[in-house]
């Protein structure tokens, strides 16, 4: 089942007088349950396209359908629903309130969404615990290693049991272990049947994914699924 539909999306920038085709014709489709990554060199897309699925910008031309909901023509309102119920965004930097534990982080998404006090709680400790820091609920970000900021910042993503989960960078700011592990709980969430959409520059992080979109001048060059997909361990990864 498809989750997400693109069909021929254009976005043009207006730059002073020129005109920047940031996307130029892009049409795909994901299932549901999918693992996939999109790459491509600076300035080819990829962000564009990433921001376009997010539902953190609309298209200048073409048809997104998200979940069966033609999401294109939404205002900005309606967009910020799609994204506080049906994305969960990861993001290199984890953009978590330096002041608040790590609770009350990954409660912010309900807060928004109107979730009672006490489901909230109960839900934004059941996905700490999910990442591994049951025992870190009560400490702010400065008190937490990186990769123990990007697991909140991933039980953030998950605490609204999005429809997709979708990881700008997510490795960017770790060290080579570090990411590794974060990489290995990516895998977890995968195969438990959530749908991942993960933006990167760097190919064996890419390799994680079962198919990878590689974008160039705007275009998808090359949609492929992955031959020997990297499947990470605690210890490590093994391709398969």
């Amino acid at each position: 089942m498809n989750i997400i539909t693109i069909e021929h999306i254009a976005k043009i920038y207006q730059v002073g007088s020129e005109e920047v085709h940031a996307l130029a014709d892009v049409s795909l489709k994901i299932d549901k349950g999918e693992y996939v990554a999109i790459m491509g060199p600076s300035g080819s897309g990829k962000s564009t396209l990433m921001n376009i699925l997010g539902c953190l910008d609309t298209p200048t031309h073409g048809i997104y359908n998200f979940n069966g909901v033609n999401v294109s023509e939404m205002n900005d309102n309606e967009l910020a629903k799609i994204r506080n119920k049906e994305i969960g965004f990861v993001f290199q930097t984890f953009n978590l309130l330096a002041r608040s534990d790590a609770l009350h982080n990954v409660e912010l998404p309900l807060i928004y969404a109107g979730v009672p006090s006490s489901e909230r709680k109960e839900r934004a400790m059941e996905a700490l615990s999910h990442v591994g820091l049951a025992d870190r609920m009560h400490h702010k970000p400065n008190e937490l290693s990186g990769g123990q900021r990007q697991r909140v910042a991933i039980a953030r993503a998950l605490v609204t049991r999005p429809s997709i989960i979708l990881a700008d960078e997510p490795t960017g700011n770790l060290d080579t272990k570090t990411g590794e592990d974060i990489m290995a709980l990516f895998n977890e969430i995968y195969e438990q049947g959530n749908t991942i959409i993960l933006v990167t520059h760097e190919e064996y992080i890419a390799e994680h994914a079962e198919r990878i979109l590689r974008i160039r001048d705007g275009l998808i060059e090359k949609d492929e699924q992955v031959k020997n997909r990297y499947i990470p361990k605690k210890n490590g990864a093994s391709k398969i």
